[in-house]
């Protein structure tokens, strides 16, 4: 799947994504470390990218003001990387990309909340 990350993901969550095949590019490699969410929502439809995240606030920015599809939000801490990598790693391979991005997805440890947004 191609994913764009947002600049909270940790490093190793993009290693991971990538060691399981996902073309996972950093919003910084793009030059929008400094961009406002509502662009970074924007640059990862124009790339067709699921947005990944760790920042909760773009549950505002999909469904109140009606900007983007497609996110993954992670709710990762240090002491809970591997049980969210898990839960993403069945996110990923249970759900198409297509479905990915009409929907907003929660992914914490051992569960997920997929949430279609409408268009």
């Amino acid at each position: 799947m191609k994913l764009l990350l947002d600049q909270d993901v940790y490093s190793v969550t993009r290693i991971f994504l990538r060691e399981l095949g996902h073309d996972a590019v950093p919003v910084a490699h793009l030059g929008l470390s400094k961009a406002y969410d509502s662009d970074l929502l924007k640059k990862a439809q124009e790339e067709d990218r699921i947005f990944v995240t760790r920042d909760r606030d773009f549950g505002s920015l999909v469904f109140v003001s009606g900007l983007g599809a497609g996110v993954i939000y992670l709710r990762l801490l240090p002491s809970t990387r591997h049980a969210v990598h898990e839960e993403l790693e069945r996110v990923l391979s249970t759900h198409t990309e297509n479905e990915l991005k009409k929907a907003f997805v929660v992914v914490e440890p051992g569960r997920h909340r997929f949430r279609k947004v409408l268009d």
